[in-house]
């Protein structure tokens, strides 16, 4: 990663890519000092077609085509290592994949709750917004953290909080986090760009600019 040039993301998705698209228009807004120049897709999703309608190069690599997770994580970061990704992008990433030791602390994932509230294997999407309503939460929000090896486990980069109102539903409580999401993970983005995120014991520290 070069601090002259844009940072070069790989994105990960398994839906309709509006993370994806987020990312994108921060990017053409001047507010993400980076380019995408690799997605791939757990699955046909429309996010593929988002991404190639920008011209970014675009793959599909299912889990069930791959023997193992390991290949299958292999053959995801052999791409990456071939379009020189320097950091790795989860957006809606709905496949477990082992991270290889060359991209660790390179690979970002957010989380639609404030972990370690409401995550693991198989808290995504509504069902993370359906438990926090059910459970009565006052606020929720979304993490912002760099992955391990473990659902949404690794260090935590940044935490955005929103409020969860009495008449919320799932699919409103989702649209207020989405809109946190959209601000929070570009600025993550931005400070691993600027080199500003220290990891020790699995805490991130935020450096201050120079």
């Amino acid at each position: 990663m070069s601090s002259t040039h844009p940072l070069r993301l790989a994105v990960l998705i398994s839906g309709g890519g509006t993370t994806l698209v987020n990312l994108c228009e921060q990017i053409s807004a001047g507010r993400l000092p980076a380019e995408i120049v690799q997605v791939v897709a757990s699955r046909n999703c429309q996010g593929i077609d988002r991404a190639q309608a920008r011209n970014i190069p675009a793959q599909v690599i299912t889990r069930k085509s791959c023997p193992s997770p390991d290949v299958f994580s292999e053959e995801i970061f052999q791409l990456c290592r071939a379009q020189q990704v320097d950091l790795v992008v989860l957006a809606g990433f709905l496949a477990q994949i082992p991270i290889p030791a060359d991209f660790e602390n390179r690979v970002m994932n957010i989380h639609p709750s404030l972990i370690p509230a409401f995550c693991g294997q198989g808290m995504y999407g509504h069902h993370v917004h359906e438990a926090v309503i059910e459970r009565g939460c006052k606020v929720s929000g979304c993490t912002v953290h760099f992955c391990d090896n473990d659902y949404d486990h690794g260090p935590i980069i940044l935490q955005s909080i929103v409020p969860v109102l009495d008449a919320d539903t799932a699919d409103d409580l989702a649209a207020r986090v989405f809109t946190a999401e959209c601000e929070t993970y570009p600025e993550a983005i931005r400070l691993f760009a600027q080199q500003r995120l220290q990891i020790q014991n699995r805490r991130v520290r935020i450096l201050p600019e120079n």
